[in-house]
């Protein structure tokens, strides 16, 4: 599946860089940061992290609990 997504120009030059560096293609390093972000937050980033944590809460979708506004 294709997606497009707006990059700063600034990042976009950063992490090119770092691809060159490292032999790495962007969408590699793009695809380690999204993993990284979901780990942060305790999501799940594989089909088999999501099957497993599905199985884990008897097929009940685990929500993250919402943000309360400020009063």
């Amino acid at each position: 599946m294709r997606k497009m997504i707006h990059v700063a120009t600034a990042s976009h030059d950063a992490l090119q860089t770092l691809a060159r560096e490292t032999g790495q293609s962007f969408q590699d390093l793009i695809d380690q940061a999204i993993a990284d972000l979901l780990k942060k937050h305790k999501r799940p980033v594989t089909l088999k992290d999501m099957l497993r944590e599905s199985l884990a809460t008897g097929g009940k979708a685990v929500t993250p609990p919402k943000r309360r506004r400020p009063a």
